[in-house]
């Protein structure tokens, strides 16, 4: 007996949203590369820069009270930046170094196989009812894989719901909301944090060179975050999607079957694992107590944890944690036999970091033209004070951040290379308004990662796509869609109103 396969909703408005998708698909794709539309930024600095200074245009900075001016790029000092200064422009970049050396280490556990044993131990190891739950909150502990975390969790959440009797079409859905939607939000510090704090530091020096964003700056709101997260898409999927009745996938043969025993973890994983949480945790006891006496040297001045060396060099903290603990596990399990295999896990990393690499020194030199001509530093005055003319409230001004950023994520789905744009106009403009960088950075990264999981410019949906096909060939977009704009809309709604009451009880982000 043959089933007909609804393929599109019957929803007015997703049907719309579709449309809208549509059109934002054909004006993304006419976008150049992100390294391009960086470097055609760059020359609109430069052009922008003459023209501002021409006409005299200037602020005062309230905080010191001494004026600003947009100096111009085309004049000798300003040849001496674009010039004389390239190299010095791509090496200072905040989040170059840091990002490579927290790199490292995270290489280690991935090439180790650690992040995936993880993974599939947080997902087979639950209860089949909770199953949900746990896949989604397997995503939150996967982004610390990075962009990997689609390559191994989409796969694995459609196999691990199909070995429980269940559709492989929601399990992959599940995956990819959680991961994409979520992007942001993990119980575990990763490479995002030490990425995103770096550019906050140095959008926040406009205003004050003191300030130090550090990785921990979000970690208390992500860390709670991803919990509320894999509960409400859990929610949403139980209470509503679950019971669509267009999740049959296509008919497979008798060998295709899944045994949910298959995707369990090897004796010689389980050992691993095992032995990698004692190394994680002997990282963590031996690093607290020696922080502990008053006089330690892991301390800072006057024996403060704040400014300890742990905290000023938590990128090096994280990529040494992950490579002690992944170098532990692929000794116990068997995928490491000798010290060479880790310096090639770090060369692999490296290799991926490759075109990170290339998108980085473009945005170094759109970054340091638009902090030397000043431009940033005149809107973001400019703008604080037509907001206090308003009297616009914190939250208010926070949520249209939250809705001028989802949507751009449309347009621009790299959150680094947004954040770049975004940081040097946004960060200094709020803080002139006596909200925190660090607020400012929270709330950007949940409009940042929510409507990753519709916009169709993201490779990653076209990936997720691809692997629901595999079970349901007549899938399409609008299929993937119907489900991820509903669950978007959702945690958009819930995370935006956690931020709220999180803002208003006063409660610190992170450290």
């Amino acid at each position: 007996m043959t089933t007909t396969i609804q393929t599109e909703p019957r929803s007015g408005f997703i049907r719309a949203s579709f449309k809208a998708f549509g059109v934002i698909e054909r004006v993304g794709n006419k976008l150049p590369h992100p390294f391009w539309l960086f470097c055609i930024l760059a020359g609109v600095i430069i052009v922008l820069s003459s023209i501002l200074d021409a006409a005299g245009i200037s602020a005062v900075n309230p905080s010191t009270g001494e004026p600003v001016v947009v100096r111009s790029l085309l004049s000798a000092e300003g040849m001496q930046t674009i010039l004389g200064d390239a190299v010095k422009n791509f090496a200072g970049f905040p989040p170059l170094a840091t990002i490579m050396t927290t790199l490292l280490g995270i290489a280690i556990a991935e090439r180790s196989g650690l992040i995936d044993a993880v993974l599939r131990q947080t997902v087979t190891r639950i209860p089949t009812k909770y199953v949900t739950f746990s896949l989604s909150m397997a995503a939150m502990i996967g982004h610390v894989a990075g962009d990997a975390a689609y390559v191994t969790l989409i796969p694995l959440g459609a196999l691990v719901f199909r070995a429980i009797g269940r559709s492989p079409v929601l399990g992959a859905i599940v995956a990819f909301v959680s991961i994409s939607a979520g992007y942001d939000a993990s119980p575990s510090l990763t490479t995002t944090d030490v990425l995103l704090s770096s550019i906050t530091t140095a959008a926040a020096a406009t205003i004050d060179p003191t300030v130090v964003v550090s990785p921990l700056a979000n970690y208390f709101f992500g860390a709670s975050s991803s919990i509320l997260i894999a509960l409400t898409i859990t929610i949403v999927v139980e209470k509503v999607l679950a019971k669509r009745s267009d999740l049959e996938s296509d008919p497979t043969e008798a060998g295709d079957v899944v045994d949910f025993n298959d995707l369990l973890a090897t004796p010689a994983q389980r050992r691993g694992l095992r032995f990698s949480g004692i190394a994680a945790l002997t990282f963590f006891v031996v690093l607290v107590a020696a922080m502990i006496p008053p006089s330690s040297p892991l301390r800072g001045e006057g024996g403060s944890l704040l400014t300890s060396p742990v905290i000023g060099g938590m990128a090096f903290v994280i990529g040494l944690f992950f490579g002690i603990v992944g170098y532990v596990y692929g000794r116990t399990a068997g995928t490491y036999s000798k010290a060479a295999d880790v310096v090639a896990a770090m060369t692999h990393g490296m290799k991926d970091m490759a075109p990170i690499l290339v998108l980085f020194f473009a945005i170094s030199q759109f970054l340091a033209y638009f902090k030397w001509t000043g431009i940033g530093e005149v809107i973001a005055i400019s703008g604080s004070a037509s907001l206090e003319r308003i009297n616009a409230p914190g939250w208010a001004i926070l949520l249209g951040l939250a809705i001028v950023i989802a949507v751009m994520n449309f347009i621009v789905t790299s959150g680094s290379a947004m954040w770049s744009l975004a940081a040097p106009i946004f960060i200094p403009m709020l803080m002139l308004l006596d909200i925190e960088p660090a607020t400012t950075q929270a709330m950007y990264r949940i409009a940042d990662s929510v409507t990753n999981c519709v916009t169709p410019m993201s490779p990653y949906f076209v990936m997720a796509l691809g692997f629901i096909q595999q079970y349901r060939k007549s899938a399409g977009i609008g299929t993937l869609a119907s489900f991820t704009i509903p669950l978007a809309m959702v945690i958009w709604v819930v995370w935006v109103a956690f931020f709220m009451l999180w803002y208003a009880l006063g409660i610190p982000f992170g450290i």
